[in-house]
């Protein structure tokens, strides 16, 4: 539809009619067999509302959507389509690493095919929107949600997330095989409180600014369609109604003129915030704060036409709001097709072909981070008389996504020891639980039960260590279980279980050759394993094709990819913990001698495995960093170069990363920054230069006085394999 065919329909639409366009509801609400990802204890809804409602939530299937479509199209009075949204936050139903594991990767192009992977396969199931990327900078582990974020540094969740935005809606949203992103949570999420979901965010406006709202920015210049609200309060009012950060931040300093929705009952939750005194109130601070659609709560429904009548909100502002939902349809061609790309025979064909579960296993490995190799234990050889037990919870689990992902067959993924069986052909191997996931019977959060059978727990036990006694080499498989990660879980424990460290120890008193494959969404204490392993491998929770992509790294079809997006502390206690902390006027040098300085009696190290770290099967060797200059105005770009030898025995790929530090501030500035990733791949014992250019917007942040601008003075520019390399070089900027 042209603008003018817009205007003339939204002219003509009743008040009722433009309410309803602003509501979304769950598919179960019309009877569909659709997803609940949140309480649906709120809701009287009538059918008028549904026959009204502009989009609905966690229906999948082209087939199920068709027939909603239709039955909605031909009640509402225009025939408006519905738009159909759904949390494909990791694949859909090829399921690829949690968006955390993805981080690891560092690579934009990695990320953008696997969106575009998802977009199609979604949109051939009849979906239109997907709520993904999430950019909420994380820094404490405890918050479950970590394991949809990509990270801690602000560089890196722009650069990753921009790139899910452009493989999720291509080049137009409306052709073939594109869905609408959705950037959530604007804003500030991540750093809710001690790491309790739904809680407070207490962050100056200048840390807002400065490590927050980049990477929502970076989306929102990728040309994301939708923006969602964050559940949390910032500066002691709730997002959902936030005036300043949605009309001031969103709408005019960035330029965003897309779809704002709310998270799942966010509205009406603002009166539990004691922010709103009832529906009517909270209706009325989310559309006065630009909030175009209301997930799954009535404040719009009930009470937006009252406060029209009343001359409370104008009617502008409702026609504001309703426009950009017709323009995000139009944009999806949605008035032309409905179901845009759904087709049960295109859906049939898509899911889980051999191209997506070949890619969800090249980025499997991709995000594989290896934390430790001694005596170089990695790759295990695939011979005659190698033999391998692999032992634990995970050896043989096909639970290895996260919660966010909802797979319609557990039979479709590949578990660790079926990927061994059907890759390793010469070497023995055998595979034993050893124990559980939980140490006893559990309701988990979506009510469903983990069950315990105390009688086989011993008898477990005893046959893995009977195994390992008898192996050359033991890959413990353990982790959280996925349903202790994701929304709504989050945790002071950052442990495995109890019963999943005594089955290592007792191993280990058998066998010392252990390599340990770590199972999780989210950075766990791992001062126990390390200590107990001789080589450990994060694996995230890997997705569909998790234990082919074990196989391929274990063996050394290829290396572990994967560098951390977030920084591991040794203990939770010392959360959050993040490599650009501030330098402190008393500095600790790392020991526990010292007297009257920044950190801890009891624990001497800050990180025990750094932002950025991670190894592979080779070694290399990095020169001085060298720069082209020594000093440079605001006009000029200053080159800095390494070279970088490959000094083990085989091609390997290395992260290379570049970080910068202002070295004084009229405001304290970050111990360094990371501003550049090249990945470069060298044959054994070749070397090679890898240059960046650093330009005066690298170099900007927001002052004293809240201009965003760079100043005069000395920085460092490190280049190293991780967060903490003091390689580095020195130069000037002035006028």
């Amino acid at each position: 539809m042209t603008n003018k065919q817009l205007q003339k329909l939204l002219k003509d639409m009743s008040l009722d009619e433009k309410i309803g366009q602003l509501t979304q509801l769950a598919g179960s609400m019309y009877g569909s067999d659709a997803i609940v990802t949140g309480l649906l204890d709120m809701f009287s809804i009538n059918d008028k509302a549904l026959e009204m409602s502009g989009s609905v939530l966690s229906v999948i299937g082209a087939e199920a959507i068709k027939k909603l479509q239709d039955e909605n199209m031909a009640k509402q009075p225009h025939h408006i389509p519905q738009i159909f949204m759904y949390d494909v936050i990791n694949g859909y139903q090829t399921i690829y690493p949690v968006p955390l594991g993805q981080g690891a990767t560092f690579n934009p192009d990695t990320v953008e095919k696997l969106a575009h992977m998802s977009a199609v396969e979604s949109a051939a199931a009849g979906i239109h929107v997907t709520f993904s990327p999430m950019v909420d900078l994380v820094r404490d582990a405890r918050w479950g949600r970590v394991m949809e974020s990509t990270g801690e540094d602000p560089y890196l969740n722009g650069l990753l997330g921009a790139a899910m935005v452009k493989g999720y809606q291509g080049d137009d949203v409306k052709a073939k095989g594109n869905v609408a992103a959705c950037v959530k949570h604007f804003a500030g999420y991540g750093g809710a409180e001690a790491g309790r979901d739904y809680d407070n965010v207490e962050l100056s406006e200048r840390t807002l600014r400065e490590d927050y709202l980049a990477a929502y920015e970076a989306c929102i210049k990728a040309g994301a369609k939708l923006v969602m609200t964050s559940f949390n309060t910032l500066n002691r009012v709730p997002s959902t109604g936030n005036k300043w950060l949605m009309k001031k931040v969103l709408r005019e300093e960035m330029g965003f003129d897309g779809v704002l929705i709310s998270d799942y009952g966010a509205v009406k939750e603002m009166i539990n915030h004691g922010y709103s005194r009832d529906e009517k109130q909270a209706a009325e601070q989310s559309m006065k704060a630009g909030l175009d659609m209301e997930m799954m709560s009535t404040a719009y429904i009930s009470h937006l036409k009252e406060l029209v009548d009343e001359g409370t909100i104008s009617m502008d502002m409702i026609d504001e709001a309703v426009m950009r939902l017709l323009v995000l349809k139009n944009d999806l061609g949605l008035f032309e097709n409905p179901y845009k790309d759904g087709d049960p025979k295109e859906e049939k064909k898509l899911i889980l072909c051999k191209k997506h579960r070949e890619l969800a296993r090249k980025a499997a490995a991709e995000s594989f981070v290896l934390l430790k190799n001694e005596d170089n234990i990695l790759p295990l050889a695939d011979a005659k008389g190698a033999s391998v037990a692999f032992i634990g919870p995970y050896a043989d689990e096909k639970q290895i996504h996260g919660s966010w992902s909802f797979p319609n067959d557990y039979n479709t993924f590949v578990s660790v020891k079926e990927g061994i069986l059907g890759n390793v052909t010469t070497a023995k191997t055998t595979f034993k639980q050893g124990c559980y996931r939980l140490d006893h019977n559990k309701k988990l959060k979506d009510g469903s039960m983990f069950e315990v059978n105390e009688t086989k727990k011993e008898k477990m036990l005893n046959d893995a260590i009977a195994a390992a006694k008898k192996a050359k080499t033991v890959v413990m498989c353990l982790g959280e279980h996925f349903m202790q990660t994701g929304e709504a879980t989050s945790r002071t424990d950052l442990n495995v279980s109890p019963e999943q460290i005594e089955l290592l120890r007792k191993v280990r008193e058998v066998n010392p050759n252990i390599v340990t494959l770590v199972f999780a969404g989210r950075p766990l204490e791992m001062d126990v394993i390390d200590e107990l392993s001789k080589a450990v491998i994060y694996c995230w929770f890997p997705g569909t094709e998790g234990g082919n992509a074990v196989a391929d790294v274990l063996y050394g079809k290829c290396e572990p990819g994967g560098r951390l997006p977030m920084s591991f502390s040794h203990k939770a206690e010392q959360l959050p913990n993040y490599y650009s902390r501030f330098r402190s006027g008393r500095p600790n040098n790392g020991t526990l001698d010292q007297g009257f300085v920044m950190g801890y009696i009891d624990q001497a190290d800050l990180f025990k495995y750094p932002f950025g770290y991670g190894m592979g099967y080779s070694s290399f060797e990095y020169s001085n960093v060298t720069l082209d200059k020594s000093s440079i105005t605001r006009k000029d770009t200053i080159t800095a170069t390494v070279t970088i030898k490959n000094t083990g025995d085989r091609v390997s790929t290395e992260t290379v990363q570049l970080y910068i530090q202002d070295l004084f501030g009229n405001v304290v500035r970050p111990r360094r920054l990371l501003k550049g990733i090249k990945k470069v791949t060298l044959k054994p014992g070749k070397k090679t230069k890898v240059s960046f250019e650093i330009t005066d917007d690298m170099l900007k942040f927001w002052d004293i006085d809240m201009n965003y601008a760079s100043e005069d003075g000395d920085f460092r520019v490190y280049i190293g394999p991780d967060s903490l390399t003091e390689n580095c070089a020195y130069f000037n900027l002035h006028q």
